[in-house]
């Protein structure tokens, strides 16, 4: 039995290409909020749905806890919950429709739900958080489980139904001082069943901690649903404290660290990478940040902190792009960066992006020259997404089609109609990615050892020729737009400024 009974929202077994790379986590924006109810002393429950085959757990949880609520919450730490795929929105919606039906309250916090909260509570949800949602989750289960004297329109940051309308009441600050969060609720999640998730795949097993909530930065086509534009961080001796209970309690092998930047403040930066040496916490980890942030202190601070792979937001090899994108930065300081870190014995990976309005063939061939001439050690490649609130998504929300959103992480389906073909951007996803391997093994081909190795990288490199003539070929066919019509950039709006 559970008062409230808490669930993610992100299933592995739904994202095919998630699935094959095989790096679940555990919901850390979830076990944070459950830690939060029990706080206040509530009975909470977890159904973990990241290893999950599909939603019919939930209904037995759902008979064996016996909660008064059901509180679907989106791990907003995870990366792709601001994608919102469309697989794991049917998901919630079918989740929520479950506990509506044996007459249990829902309640959701999402970043889709934030952005269209009515779809939720037309499949089963009682009210939607809107944003942040610590403080809301609490006040709800006040009025619901407690009977306390307050009505839902009186707590902020909520979406909900009365009177065959839809209320929203005004949306609250965000939590700045992240010292008075209790620590993630690790205890609930089934720690056995990820460890030999990982180790069968990896042969390690690699937790997750973040430092921080948000980013400051002002990249057009990045959305901030849930912490807007604040960037708030928990005291290095706060997270140190989390370090060493997963240390001690679980032993991972490695550590990662899901904030959109690690580090953005050098003081903290430093402050934390001493303590961390100091008193022996170092784990091996990995983390995301941007490449105007590695200065030699900053990269010297994450290695001296046990830095393993660092990914920076590359996006583009175009200055152009990187300008249209209010990215930040420079092509040159993705340069600097990448050699920084690999002089520091730190692998260096990258975020790609293709398909920004404006991107020309050139803008891609630029791209591909710079990942061939820093050779990064791993490469993640997208298309550009249009996310509601986004200025990117008011540019081309007019020319969207039907599909505003990917079934999965493998879709790369750009949505709107950019001057290539979506076969166009899948196949250049594999070349590029080919281009990569066969670059970096033939720069190193005097020290492979293993006749396979070689064997291997002659075949890819004899592929190469026919996955550039296809990209060609894509390329000069024509792209009808999504409902009929050729492409027509017209269709696109003037692209905002980011004050705007």
């Amino acid at each position: 039995m559970a008062e409230i009974l808490i669930a993610n929202t992100y299933l592995l077994a739904l994202d095919p290409k998630q699935e094959r790379i095989g790096k679940p986590f555990p919901p850390l924006a979830t076990i944070q909020a459950a830690a939060n109810l029990r706080a206040d002393g509530y009975d909470v429950a977890l159904w973990d749905a990241n290893l999950e085959p599909d939603v019919r757990g939930l209904q037995q949880a759902l008979v064996r806890h016996a909660p008064a609520v059901l509180a679907l919450y989106d791990d907003s730490f995870h990366w792709l919950s601001k994608m919102c795929l469309s697989r794991m929105r049917e998901a919630t919606w079918k989740m929520a429709e479950m506990a509506h039906a044996r007459g249990v309250r829902v309640v959701v916090n999402s970043s889709d739900a934030s952005d269209h909260a009515e779809r939720y509570l037309a499949h089963g949800a009682d009210c939607v958080i809107a944003g942040e949602g610590d403080a809301a989750l609490r006040d709800v289960a006040g009025i619901w489980i407690r009977n306390n004297a307050r009505s839902l329109r009186e707590v902020a940051s909520l979406v909900l139904r009365e009177d065959g309308g839809i209320v929203r009441t005004p949306r609250r600050p965000v939590l700045s001082d992240l010292d008075l969060l209790p620590l993630p609720a690790w205890d609930l999640v089934d720690m056995d069943r990820y460890r030999t998730f990982w180790r069968r795949r990896h042969g390690i097993f690699a937790l997750n901690q973040q430092t921080t909530r948000g980013c400051s930065f002002a990249c057009n086509w990045c959305s901030k649903p849930v912490w807007g534009q604040a960037y708030h961080s928990r005291s290095p001796a706060h997270v140190l404290a989390e370090t060493k209970l997963l240390r001690d309690r679980y032993a991972p092998d490695e550590l990662w660290f899901c904030d959109d930047i690690l580090g953005l403040r050098r003081n903290w930066l430093v402050e934390w990478s001493d303590r961390v040496a100091s008193e022996g916490l170092v784990v091996p980890f990995s983390c995301q940040t941007r490449a105007d942030l590695m200065t030699e202190h900053n990269v010297a601070a994450l290695a001296k902190a046990g830095a393993r792979e660092i990914w920076i937001g590359a996006e583009s090899g175009s200055q152009r792009v990187l300008d249209a994108m209010d990215k930040g930065t420079t092509v040159e300081e993705i340069r600097v960066a990448t050699r920084r870190l690999r002089a520091a014995k730190v692998r260096v990976a990258w975020f790609i992006q293709f398909g920004y309005p404006g991107e020309t063939r050139a803008d891609i061939d630029a791209t591909r020259r710079l990942i061939c001439e820093e050779l990064p050690d791993d490469i993640g490649i997208s298309v550009s997404y249009p996310l509601p609130g986004t200025p990117f998504h008011a540019r081309v929300r007019d020319a969207l089609g039907a599909k505003t959103n990917w079934v999965d992480s493998g879709d790369l389906d750009l949505m709107f109609p950019g001057p290539y073909r979506p076969d166009f951007y899948k196949a250049l996803h594999r070349l590029v990615h080919a281009e990569l391997r066969v670059t970096r093994g033939l720069r190193g081909i005097g020290t492979l050892r293993r006749p396979r190795a070689l064997a291997s990288l002659i075949k890819e490199a004899g592929a190469l020729p026919a996955r550039r003539a296809l990209v060609e070929v894509l390329q000069r066919m024509p792209h009808t737009r999504r409902g009929g019509g050729e492409f027509a950039p017209e269709k696109l709006k003037q692209a905002p400024h980011q004050a705007e």
